[in-house]
C-alpha cells in the first residue's frame, strides 16, 4: 500500500496511466476517431506525393542539372500554394460547409495527380503539385477547424491535437516511405514492367497517391456528417458573427479576421509570440550546417544536431499536456517561447559539441511544447465562426517566417567573416552563425515576453516563479493549500477529516473544515424536494450547484487568504459514487464537477482504503455498489500518483489517523514543511457523526509570506 505520493509500484505508472486515459476517452468518440483515421490516409499521400514526384521528375528528364532540383522544385511548388492562399482557405471554412470543402479539396488532389501521371510532362508535373498546394490549403484549415467541434469538450483539443501530430509527423512518415521503398522495389523481384520500368512506376506510385485522396474523400462524404457541425462549443462571449449569416465578401471577412485579431488580446499575443518562435527556428534551420562546421565536430555534427532536434520536438509535444494541468495555456505558450529563446542563447555561446546537443534538444522541447499549445488555444479559445481564419494565419506565419529566414539566414551568415579563438586551450571558430542565432533568440525573447503579457489576464507570479512552479513534482498553490479525504463511507471521511485538521492545526496556518455538500442534508433535502427531483441525474445537477455554491463561498476565499482547507469528500467520491452506483456517464460528471468548482481541484488527496462497510475481500462482495466505488477511486489514484495518498483504511480510527498523520509527514518535508504541524494534539474523534460538518471560516485568516 502506498504512503507517499510516487512511491510503489504504482507510481511509475501513474502519468502513464492519465495519458492513456485521455487519449482513450479522445478516440473514443466516433466521428473523431474516423477523421483520425482520414488525417493518417492524407499525411500518407502527402508525403507520398513528395517522394513519388520527386522520382517522377528525375526520369522525365535527362538534363543533369535539371535532375538536381527535382526535390526543390516538388517542394517550393507544394509550398508556395500555402504562402499564397492560405488565407483563402481559411475564408473558404468558415463561410462553407466544412465537410462540403475537404471533400472537394481532396477530389481536386486526386484529379491533379491523376493528370500528372496521363499528360508526363515536366512542367505539368510542377504545374500540377502547385494546384495540389492550392487545393490543401483548402483542406487543413477546415480539418483544423472542425476538430473541436467533434469533441465533446474543448478540455480535449488539446489530447486531439496530439494524436493528430504524432499520426501526421510519425506514423505517415514512416508508412509513406516504407511504401515507396517496397513499391519501387517491387519490380526487382517481379519484373512487373517490361521495357524502361523505373518511369512506369514512378508513375504508379503517383496514382496510387492520388488514390488515397480519393478513399479520403469518399469517407469524410459517407462517414463523417458531424464535420459539417458548427458552434458545438460556444464561447460565453461571441464577438464575430457566424459567417453564414453574412453575405459572402472576401474583404469584408478578411477586415473581420484582422479587427478580431486587434481586439483580442489572446490572439494577438499568440500571432506575435508565434512569430519570434518561427523566426527562431528559422534562424536554427538556416545556419545549422556552417554551425555545424564550426564546432569542428566533422560532417556527423549535422547529423547529430538534426536529431536532436526532432527528439526534442516530439518529447515537447509529448509532455505539453502534463505542463498544461499545471499551468494555464495562455501562460505555458508565452513561457514556452522565452525558454527557447535562452535555450537558443546557449546554442550560440556554445564552444563544445556536447553543450549544443542538449540545447538544440532544449530548443526542440520548449518549441513543440509552443507549437502544440498555440494550436490548443486556436481550437479551444477561438470563436468558431473565425477559427478558420485563424488558423490558416497561424499556418501562413510559421510557413512565411520559415522560408524567409531560412533563405535570409545564410545571405547573412555569409556577410560575417570567420575568426577562430581559443578558450579553455580548444578552438572556437566564430562566423555569421552565433550573431544570428543571437539575433534569433533575442527577437524570440521579445516575442514571448510580449505574448506573456498580452495573453495571461490573471497574472499573479513573476515569470519564473510560474515556470518552476510547473516544473515542480509536486506544484504549489500561490496561497492557500487544499487538502481532500475521500473514501466509500461518508462515516470513515468525516472522521478522518476532522482528525486531520485537527492535527493540523499545530501548524502556522489557520485551518478550516468542509464537508461534502452533497451531505449537507439541509440545503440538498430542501432542494430536490422543493424541486421535485427524483431522476439521479437531476440529483447530480442539484449536488453539483450546492457543491458550486461552497466553493465560491468558503472554500476558495479561505484558500485566497492562505488558509489550509480540509475538504470531505470534495469531487473524487460523489464522482465514482454517480459513476458506479447510478450508472451515469462518467465523462458528463467529470465535466460538471469541473464546472461547479471552476476547475479546482485538491493540492493533496488522502484516499481511504478499506473494505467497505467491513465487507469480506471476496469474489461474492464483487457486485457490491461500495466495492464498485472503492475500485473507482483506487483507478483515480493510479492515474495521478503524484496527487495522492493512499492510506490502510482497516483498523480502529485512531490507527487509520495516525497513518496518516506518518504519511503527510513525510508529504510535508521540504518545500512544505511549513505546513507540518510544530506540536503534536491529540486525536479527538467526533462524538456525532450523523450530524454535518460545519464549514469553519477563520474570524481573521492570515496570509502566509512565500
Amino acid at each position: 500500500m502506498r504512503s507517499v505520493p510516487g512511491a510503489g509500484p504504482g507510481a511509475s505508472s501513474g502519468a502513464e496511466a492519465s495519458t492513456i486515459n485521455r487519449v482513450r476517452r479522445v478516440l473514443a468518440i466516433k466521428p473523431f476517431r474516423r477523421l483520425w483515421g482520414v488525417t493518417y490516409l492524407c499525411s500518407v499521400a502527402d508525403w507520398l506525393n513528395i517522394l513519388a514526384l520527386t522520382g517522377l521528375a528525375t526520369k522525365l528528364t535527362d538534363n543533369y542539372f535539371a535532375q538536381n532540383f527535382a526535390f526543390v522544385g516538388v517542394v517550393l511548388t507544394g509550398l508556395a500554394p500555402g504562402l499564397l492562399f492560405a488565407p483563402v482557405g481559411g475564408l473558404l471554412a468558415d463561410r462553407f460547409d466544412r465537410r462540403k470543402v475537404m471533400v472537394v479539396a481532396d477530389l481536386l488532389r486526386c484529379g491533379f495527380l491523376l493528370s500528372i501521371a496521363i499528360v508526363s510532362a515536366p512542367w505539368w508535373l510542377l504545374a500540377g503539385n502547385f494546384l495540389v498546394g492550392c487545393a490543401s490549403s483548402m483542406w487543413i484549415p477546415s480539418k483544423e477547424a472542425a476538430v473541436p467541434n467533434l469533441l465533446r469538450r474543448p478540455d480535449q483539443v488539446e489530447t486531439a491535437n496530439q494524436l493528430g501530430m504524432v499520426m501526421t509527423y510519425g506514423l505517415a512518415v514512416i508508412t509513406a516511405a516504407g511504401a515507396n521503398a517496397a513499391i519501387t522495389g517491387v519490380n526487382t523481384t517481379f519484373h512487373l514492367f517490361p521495357g524502361d520500368p523505373s518511369l512506369n512506376i514512378a508513375k504508379l506510385v503517383v496514382i496510387i497517391t492520388g488514390l488515397l485522396y480519393l478513399a479520403s474523400a469518399i469517407l469524410i462524404a459517407t462517414r463523417i456528417p458531424e464535420l459539417s457541425l458548427r458552434n458545438v462549443h460556444a464561447l460565453p462571449e461571441q464577438k464575430v458573427k457566424q459567417a453564414d449569416e453574412e453575405k459572402f465578401g472576401v474583404g469584408q471577412m478578411i477586415a473581420d479576421g484582422f479587427r478580431f485579431i486587434r481586439s483580442t488580446p489572446l490572439v494577438r499575443g499568440l500571432l506575435v509570440g508565434a512569430f519570434g518562435a518561427f523566426a527562431a527556428g528559422g534562424a536554427v534551420i538556416g545556419s545549422a550546417k556552417p554551425y555545424s562546421s564550426s564546432l569542428l565536430a566533422g560532417d556527423s555534427a549535422f547529423n547529430l544536431l538534426v536529431l536532436a532536434v526532432f527528439l526534442g520536438l516530439a518529447t515537447g509535444m509529448a509532455f505539453a499536456p502534463k505542463l498544461a494541468r499545471r499551468l494555464a495555456h495562455d501562460r505555458l505558450f508565452g513561457i514556452s517561447i522565452i525558454a527557447a529563446a535562452l535555450s537558443l542563447l546557449v546554442v550560440a555561446l556554445s564552444p563544445h559539441l556536447a553543450v549544443a546537443l542538449i540545447a538544440v534538444c532544449s530548443v526542440g522541447i520548449w518549441a513543440g511544447t509552443a507549437f502544440l499549445t498555440g494550436v490548443t488555444i486556436i481550437g479551444s479559445r477561438v470563436e468558431d465562426a473565425i477559427r478558420g481564419r485563424i488558423n490558416a494565419i497561424y499556418q501562413l506565419m510559421m510557413k512565411l517566417v520559415l522560408f524567409g529566414t531560412t533563405v535570409t539566414v545564410p545571405v547573412l551568415v555569409g556577410l560575417v567573416q570567420r575568426h577562430t579563438i581559443t578558450v579553455w586551450g580548444s578552438p572556437l571558430t566564430i562566423d555569421g552563425t552565433r550573431p544570428v542565432m543571437l539575433g534569433g533568440a533575442a527577437i524570440a525573447l521579445v516575442a514571448g515576453l510580449f505574448a506573456y503579457r498580452q495573453m495571461d489576464d490573471k497574472r499573479t507570479e513573476p515569470i519564473l516563479s510560474d515556470l518552476r512552479n510547473a516544473l515542480r513534482r509536486t506544484p504549489r498553490r500561490v496561497n492557500g493549500f487544499l487538502i481532500a479525504v475521500e473514501g466509500t463511507t461518508a462515516i470513515n471521511t468525516a472522521i478522518q477529516a476532522v482528525n486531520l485538521a485537527d492535527w493540523m492545526r499545530g501548524g502556522t496556518r489557520p485551518v478550516v473544515v468542509a464537508a461534502d455538500p452533497a451531505l449537507d442534508d439541509q440545503r440538498l433535502t430542501a432542494l430536490v424536494s422543493g424541486a421535485s427531483l427524483t431522476g439521479a441525474r437531476a440529483q447530480a445537477l442539484a449536488a453539483a450547484a450546492v457543491r458550486a455554491d461552497i466553493v465560491e463561498r468558503h472554500v476558495q476565499p479561505a484558500l485566497d487568504a492562505g488558509s489550509v482547507v480540509v475538504m470531505e469528500r470534495f469531487v473524487d467520491s460523489p464522482l465514482a459514487h454517480l459513476s458506479a452506483v447510478a450508472g451515469l456517464d462518467s465523462d458528463e460528471l467529470e465535466g460538471l464537477a469541473d464546472w461547479a468548482t471552476g476547475r479546482l481541484r485538491p493540492d493533496l488527496t488522502v484516499l481511504l482504503d478499506a473494505a467497505p462497510n467491513g465487507a469480506p475481500r471476496d469474489k461474492s462482495a464483487a457486485m457490491n455498489d461500495q466495492w464498485r466505488v472503492q475500485h473507482l477511486l483506487t483507478e483515480m489514484a493510479a492515474a495521478d500518483p503524484d496527487r495522492y495518498v493512499v492510506i490502510d483504511a482497516d483498523g480502529t480510527d485512531a490507527e487509520v489517523a495516525e497513518r496518516i498523520r506518518t504519511a503527510l509527514r513525510a508529504v510535508f518535508v521540504g518545500r512544505l514543511a511549513a505546513l507540518a504541524p510544530t506540536t503534536e494534539k491529540p486525536v479527538t474523534l467526533p462524538l456525532d457523526i450523523d450530524e454535518p460538518l460545519p464549514v469553519e471560516t477563520p474570524e481573521e485568516p492570515r496570509v502566509e509570506a512565500k
